[in-house]
């Protein structure tokens, strides 16, 4: 998806956190943080610690973080986002931050924006210790998404997708849809400890999915400060991008490179085929067409 080199970014949504400074208590915060490390969560790209750590977290923090700062200090049109990750986040973010506004009030929603920080190597979160090994994930406690940008070159080398600015931005917008499930109560309300191709978990990701679809099926509208759309308009080959990237972090796909077979009841995140189509649905449909909770697990 290519940004509109004439589109303004006003800058402020995206910060950068340095190293972490001192860690104590070998480096892992509680034991649902243990949990997530062990199991290297991001199958779809999500630190779920809600069924761990309930709404409010409940960890105590004993790291020391780097200095945040603006992410988005030198970002200032569109130009930029096409030529550099920050800017490109900076720019997914304020698009993302725009559609929200105007579309979570359409599902009852009052709608706040979530934080948002890049980060190299590793960095404390109130979900334990996040790093590249992590992936990008949403954590509920924090109200903040977390993105090591490096794994953009894991999507393609170690999970097969194509790649691609959509492909990136798609991440991003999974990652918002979890933020926008936070407000309406997905994560209390849903009982995400099962695994199988219908559970809760399963449910929750395909709604994320579903609503990063959404904002792309309007991100061509969404308008700066200046009026001026973030977009150009988006061709089919970036759609097939943002496709690839949601098959490449199918459970079915990633469980067939690492062990040779696929086992739908362990599924967690949806099968390649699921998320797929559930980012369709909300491409052609938009968000109001993204209620998983309510369809009987044959037609997930």
């Amino acid at each position: 998806m290519t940004f509109n080199e004439d589109s303004q970014l006003r800058g402020g949504k995206v910060k950068r956190r340095g190293r972490t400074a001192a860690v104590a208590g070998g480096g892992v915060v509680g034991i649902g943080a243990i949990v997530v490390l062990l199991l290297n969560v991001f199958t779809g790209g999500d630190v779920d610690l809600g069924s761990f750590l309930g709404d409010g977290g409940g960890t105590t923090q004993i790291q020391q973080q780097g200095e945040s700062v603006d992410a988005s200090a030198e970002c200032r049109t569109g130009r930029d986002a096409n030529l550099k990750i920050d800017c490109r986040m900076e720019g997914a973010a304020e698009s993302l931050d725009g559609y929200w506004t105007t579309e979570a009030p359409k599902l009852g929603i009052s709608y706040r924006s979530p934080d948002f920080f890049l980060f190299d190597g590793t960095t404390s979160t109130s979900c334990g210790t996040a790093s590249a090994a992590t992936g990008p994930f949403y954590c509920p406690p924090d109200r903040a998404i977390y993105l090591d940008t490096a794994f953009y070159d894991d999507l393609q080398s170690k999970y097969g997708s194509s790649g691609g600015p959509l492909a990136q931005m798609y991440v991003v917008a999974h990652e918002w849809g979890h933020h926008i499930q936070q407000l309406q109560g997905a994560f209390a309300n849903t009982d995400r400890s099962g695994t199988g191709a219908s559970s809760g978990s399963v449910r929750v990701e395909l709604q994320a999915d579903c609503y990063a679809g959404a904002w792309v099926g309007d991100a061509a509208t969404t308008k700066d400060a200046n009026g001026e759309t973030f977009f150009e308009p988006i061709t089919r080959t970036e759609i097939q991008d943002a496709l690839s990237a949601a098959s490449a972090v199918g459970d079915d796909s990633i469980q067939q490179r690492s062990s040779g077979r696929v086992d739908p009841d362990s599924f967690t995140h949806g099968s390649s085929e699921q998320r797929q189509n559930w980012f369709l649905r909300g491409y052609q449909r938009g968000a109001t067409a993204c209620d998983t909770f309510s369809i009987p697990g044959s037609s997930l």
